[in-house]
Formats: C-alpha cells, sequence, structure tokens
C-alpha cells in the first residue's frame, strides 16, 4: 500500500517540518510527543519508544482522539486480527509459557488459536474457562494454581472484564511464587490481595489482553473478584496494568446482546461517572465527553447493525477514552461503587446494573451538577438543526437510551429485585459504606431511606 510516512525528532528548539497533508489531530499529538506516525490505506500506526498504537482506519475514522496509550501498557491494537497478532506479541514479550484464560463463549472462537500455541511450544496449561461472572472467587483461585503450577511467563486473557480482571490476578500469585522460593502454596483470596501490598512490587509477568466485548477492565490497573460470601472485593497497582490489549470485533460474534449492549453501556456510565465527579478537571470532562459522543453514535449504530464493526469500534474507542478519564484521579465514581455492590449482591451484569441505576443516580444529584448534566444532554441528544423543543434532562436521555438496548435490563423487576431486598441493600450501603458514598457523590445521602429514596425513583419521573 502507498504509504506516507512522517518522521518527528526532537530538535532542541522543538521546530519540526511535516507535510501539509496529514490529519491535524494526529501530528498534534506527535509534535508535542515526539513520535513516529505511519499512515497506509488501511490503517495507522504509532510507535514512541515501546508504545505501540494500530487501528483499522476504515472502522475508527475518529482514531485520532484516542492515542493516549494508558501508563505501563506497551500496545493496544484495534480492529485487527487477534490471531497473528497475539503470537507476534508473545515473540517480542519472549514468553515461553503463556497461560490462557477465556470465557466459556469464547472458546470456540479462539481454540485454533490455542492450538497454534501448543503446536509452537507456547502453551503453558490446557485453557481455562473456569471464570464467571464478576470474577467469582473459585474459578480464579482454580486458574491461579494451575498457573503457578505451569511455571507461566505470560497470561493471555480472551473474552469480558471478568477474564480480563482474573488475569490481573493470576500474575500477582505468579509473581508472588518468587517470594516463596519455590515451595508450593495453595491460592487463596487473602494471599492474592496482600500481593498486591508489596513494597518494592517485583515485576509482573506481562499480560496480553483480548475482551471480546466493551468493559475495559483491560485499560485499567484495577481487578476486582466476588468472594464465596458475594461480596465485591479487588486490589489496585500501577504494575497490574496489562501489557498489551487486543480488540478484534470478530471475537464478539455470538456474544448475548446482555453481554455486548450492557457492557457498551458500561461506556455511558463511565463518561458521565468522570464528567460529574467531585474531582474531575476540565481536561477530564473533556475527554470523558469525547468518549461519550463516540460510545453513543457507537450504540445506536449497533442497534441498527448488532454486527456492524465500525460501530463496534467506536463504542471501544469511546469507551477507551471514558474510562481513562474516568481513571485519571477520579476512580471509583459514585455509580461504579453503588453498582459494583449492586452487581455482587443480586447476581446481576454490570451492564443491567447500569440500565437500572445509572439514570437514578445522575437524577439524585442532578441539582448539584447540573450544569455538567447539560453539558451530558448536548451530547447524547442527537438532534440536527433548529430544536423544536427544550433539552431533555440528562437522567431522561439516559433512560431513554437504555430503552432502545436489547438484552439490558431497564428496572429492579428486571432483575428479580423486589421492594425489601432494596430497603436491605440502602441500609447496608449507607451503613456500611456511607462515608465513602458521600465522598463520592456531588449530592450527599444523609440517610439509608435517602439511599433507598434513590434507588426506587419510578423512571417516568425522569
Amino acid at each position: 500500500a502507498k504509504q506516507i510516512v512522517v518522521r518527528i525528532v526532537a530538535c532542541l528548539d522543538r521546530s519540526t517540518c511535516v507535510p501539509q497533508n496529514t490529519k491535524a489531530p494526529l501530528l498534534r499529538h506527535a509534535i508535542a510527543n515526539n513520535i513516529t506516525a505511519t499512515f497506509t490505506s488501511d490503517s495507522f500506526i504509532i510507535n514512541k519508544m515501546a508504545l505501540h498504537l494500530s487501528i483499522n482506519k476504515h472502522l475508527a475514522p475518529e482514531a485520532g482522539q484516542a492515542l493516549l496509550i494508558p501508563p505501563g501498557m506497551s500496545g493496544v491494537h484495534v480492529g485487527v486480527p487477534f490471531g497473528p497478532t497475539a503470537l507476534n506479541e508473545v515473540g517480542k514479550l519472549n514468553a515461553t509459557k503463556v497461560y490462557v484464560m477465556a470465557n466459556k463463549s469464547s472458546r470456540p472462537l479462539v481454540e485454533d488459536f490455542v492450538k497454534t500455541l501448543d503446536e509452537k511450544g507456547l502453551l503453558a496449561a490446557p485453557m481455562n474457562c473456569d471464570v464467571s461472572m464478576g470474577g467469582a472467587e473459585d474459578g480464579l483461585l482454580k486458574a491461579c494454581n494451575e498457573a503457578s503450577a505451569a511455571n507461566a511467563d505470560c497470561v493471555l486473557t480472551i473474552g469480558g472484564g471478568a477474564v480480563q480482571d482474573a488475569g490481573k490476578f493470576v500474575r500477582l500469585w505468579l509473581s508472588a511464587a518468587a517470594d516463596r522460593d519455590g515451595e508450593t502454596a495453595t491460592a487463596t483470596v487473602d494471599g492474592i490481595l496482600a500481593a498486591q501490598k508489596r513494597d518494592p512490587m517485583p515485576p509482573l509477568p506481562p499480560q496480553i489482553c483480548c475482551p471480546n466485548s466493551f468493559a475495559m477492565a483491560e485499560l485499567t490497573h484495577v481487578a476486582g473478584l466476588v468472594t464465596k460470601d458475594n461480596v465485591k472485593s479487588g486490589a489496585a497497582h500501577p504494575s497490574m496494568m496489562p501489557t498489551v490489549v487486543i480488540f478484534d470485533t470478530s471475537l464478539s460474534k455470538g456474544l448475548p446482546d446482555w453481554v455486548k449492549f450492557g457492557t457498551a453501556l458500561r461506556g455511558i456510565e463511565h463518561a458521565i461517572g468522570a464528567v460529574c465527579h467531585p474531582k474531575a478537571t476540565e481536561d477530564i470532562r473533556n475527554r470523558a465527553l469525547q468518549g461519550l459522543t463516540l460510545v453513543n453514535k457507537g450504540l445506536k449504530g449497533m442497534v441498527e447493525d448488532p454486527d456492524s464493526e465500525a460501530a463496534q469500534v467506536n463504542c471501544y474507542l469511546g469507551g477507551w477514552m471514558a474510562i481513562r478519564a474516568l481513571n485519571t484521579g477520579c476512580y471509583p465514581s459514585i455509580a461504579h461503587l453503588i453498582q459494583n455492590h449492586y452487581s455482587a449482591r443480586f447476581n446481576v451484569h454490570q451492564g443491567s446494573c447500569s440500565g437500572i441505576l445509572s439514570a437514578r443516580i445522575l437524577n439524585y444529584h442532578r441539582s448539584k451538577t447540573l450544569l455538567k448534566q447539560i453539558s451530558i444532554a448536548q451530547v447524547l441528544d442527537l438532534v440536527i438543526g433548529d430544536r423544536q423543543y427544550a433539552l431533555p434532562p440528562a437522567p431522561k436521555l439516559v433512560s431513554d437510551l437504555v430503552a432502545t438496548l436489547p438484552g439490558v435490563a431497564k428496572d429492579h423487576a428486571d432483575a428479580n429485585v423486589d421492594e425489601q431486598m432494596l430497603r436491605e441493600f440502602a441500609e447496608y450501603m449507607y451503613n456500611q459504606h456511607g462515608e465513602k458514598l458521600n465522598r463520592l457523590s456531588p449530592k450527599p445521602f444523609c440517610s439509608a431511606e435517602d439511599f433507598l429514596g434513590m434507588l426506587t425513583l419510578p423512571i417516568a419521573n425522569f
């Protein structure tokens, strides 16, 4: 393919000569960061030292807006085939024992790839498909023990957020093996969580993430799990950031609607959480709104055509921008805290948690975040030309969007959660987490009844 190559060299005076026919957003980023950029007819590739970003440009016309590779990560590939790309990354990492973890639904899509790893002598153990929704304790501990027994030196995770987070925990457990001087030990939640507190933190084995949806766990250094008591727990450390991400839309084939649309809706949640967060800066809010624009466009495109590659890539890039905005000093948002506990307590997928709770939480603090919510509404309301009516409030626009999404729960009854369960949940959250709730919420909760009122507000009231 015909190429235009732009090479930008840092000079003492930062003066740079670049062709005029290249794209302005990319050049601004490149000039500021001393990057070499290669454009082809099909994609562009960004290189900054060890950083690498490749995006299929036919699928991502807005790609120039999403060039911020997370700290600690060496590469992100979007809209490219996962098999050859993953093999190439394994080679660059000099990995010889790759431990593969996948969702059960992903297994048929990746069996040939796993067979190739085995034929090349790179597979550490049989593929693990035991991690369930939310990262339940039993499946996670089984994976930790298998990877440790195989002396894995690389973790490759294929699937949704639970599998991506589980891969981070497996890496923590593998790194802790060095502290045991070769002695075998059975993994426990306490042991894994203790491993995150080491100072200094030893290097963790690399992780190659191949997400099949839009949960965005692969773009953070945070990981969550659910204990046997259905309590949400987790760990966070900069060293837990995955090494490489490969997003291939072919991995989403056959996904149920509640996963595909539910995880994409999480991108909306991350964006509005960042925009309204008490600690958000103007830059964070702007990046979150850019992400919100892309996710909103992608979701509407997927409603029309669930298999649209362009719509899925828009959801992914927008979700990427939103989660990185949220993780720049604003994690967690108030919705994250509430929905994590709702998910763990009632065994509800987090996409449906957003469907049920996002508009309600937004509505609760609307009086304190009105100007920020107007900016959210302006993104979500896609009226073109002269407006014939007042701009709807952001909670209503979120609720209206949720109503169009197949497979996503819209209200508590859809998740089999009744009023008594909600009352007990409100008392638990206020009594156990009231202080943290009020640190994160722009409008404080004064009582458990206050919290219950937010939970049970009728959707028709937005």
